[in-house]
């Protein structure tokens, strides 16, 4: 029997099986273990049998480099496809980076979402586009984050992919 599961790291499970559940949960966890794996850095994955895909966007290329490393080890996996994007470098969006996380961590109630430790969203940059990824707790933290967003000086827009947690797929 073949299981398919896909997943992202602040996202849902569409569907597994039993191994399909054990290689997810470790792959989540190898992920969030990475040491270089930050707010700006997204990476997600899909388990087909045993094989397991990588996407996503990350500013680091040794992310990518170690999240395919890392996901290899596991046992039962035999491929990883790795198609996660090593984002642009410049000033330009590292610019945008700071100022919305200042924007998001100054905030007050809305800095809960960025601990360190596998922060609740993501902030992706890529050429001036912004995509924030994760979930928050209610509507109005939802709103909040896309508005903060989209009034961050030099951004060309803003897809809010945000899910809220209580209706969330676990």
């Amino acid at each position: 029997m073949m299981a398919f599961s896909a997943m992202t790291l602040n996202g849902q499970s569409f569907s597994s099986s039993g191994s399909a559940r054990s290689i997810e949960d470790q792959v989540r966890k190898k992920i969030l273990m990475l040491p270089r794996y930050e707010i700006f850095d997204a990476i997600g994955y899909q388990v087909n049998g045993d094989t397991v895909t990588l996407t996503g966007k990350v500013r680091n290329s040794v992310n990518k480099k170690d999240a395919e490393k890392a996901v290899s080890r596991i046992a039962g996996v035999s491929r990883v496809v790795n198609e996660i994007e090593i984002l642009p470098v410049g000033g330009y969006d590292e610019s945008i980076r700071v100022r919305l996380y200042e924007k998001i961590a100054g905030s007050g109630s809305l800095s809960r979402y960025m601990w360190e430790n596998d922060p609740s969203i993501r902030l992706i940059v890529d050429r001036g586009h912004v995509s924030i990824e994760g979930f928050v707790s209610t509507r109005g933290d939802y709103n909040s984050i896309n508005i903060l967003a989209q009034g961050i000086p030099g951004v060309f827009s803003v897809t809010n992919n945000l899910a809220i947690d209580k209706e969330r797929v676990r």
